[in-house]
């Protein structure tokens, strides 16, 4: 998995495989999805990311696996 913050787009993105994406929709008012052939979900990006949280909070992600 990999973890993109352009803070030039305001965007953060993560991709969860290395499929090609061939479809790409927005569910909801800046969030994307995309999707390979196999109509599998293989990227979510989060637009105006500024909005939704602060520099700092991105900067110290915390992830846990259950």
């Amino acid at each position: 998995m990999k973890i993109t913050i352009d803070k030039e787009c305001d965007s953060l993105y993560f991709r969860l495989g290395e499929t090609k994406i061939v479809e790409s929709e927005e569910v909801r008012i800046g969030v994307i999805l995309d999707f390979d052939e196999d109509d599998r979900v293989v990227g979510v990006e989060f637009l105006n990311i500024s909005t939704r949280a602060t520099e700092e909070e991105f900067t110290t992600m915390e992830f846990q696996s259950v």
